[in-house]
């Protein structure tokens, strides 16, 4: 490694952020409930991104480091449960259900509504930060497909005026 890359690989390294005094809090509570610390990857992981909105590499790196993980053994944890963000998302993130079960009732062409009304396809984000698009598997709701998680509210039997009076009673709050 030459000492320029050497240079530009050290100014790329991630730096831990100060957790919050209430994330600790949080935190610090877990820890009574677990034998382990690094049993508490997960639920520290929630609670910061309750508090950010999402789980950012310096978030990441501050929560290995206080329980004392390595933020490999973390990321896995992260990236491993879908409802973990570790990209920015919008205020509000639908979690859209693309299973069989929703597939057959129809899922595809309420996507495809939510895709032209909002201009965003699965991974993105509006414009305006308001909302993200995310597949999930599953949300074990079958016999009111489709379905889709909102603002952690699930919506059933999902249509395409179901959608509209969404957004719009969302736009309203």
């Amino acid at each position: 490694m030459t000492a320029s890359q050497l240079i530009a690989s050290t100014s790329k390294r991630t730096v831990a952020r100060e957790l919050s005094v209430e994330e600790i809090r949080e935190i610090e509570h877990e820890l009574t409930l677990y034998p382990d610390k690094r049993a508490v990857g997960l639920e520290a992981l929630k609670i910061v991104q309750k508090h950010q909105g999402w789980v950012s590499d310096e978030s990441l790196l501050a929560v290995a480091n206080y329980l004392d993980m390595s933020t490999h053994e973390l990321d896995g944890v992260a990236t491993f449960f879908n409802l973990i963000f570790r990209q920015a998302v919008g205020r509000k993130v639908m979690l859209f259900c693309d299973s069989v079960s929703c597939y057959i009732m129809g899922c595809e062409r309420i996507k495809a509504h939510i895709t032209e009304r909002l201009g965003i396809d699965y991974g993105e984000t509006t414009a305006d930060g308001e909302y993200t698009l995310l597949p999930v598997p599953c949300l074990g709701d079958c016999d009111r497909a489709p379905v889709m998680l909102m603002d952690g509210v699930q919506q059933r039997n999902l249509s395409i005026e179901k959608i509209d009076a969404l957004l719009a009673n969302n736009k309203n709050t």
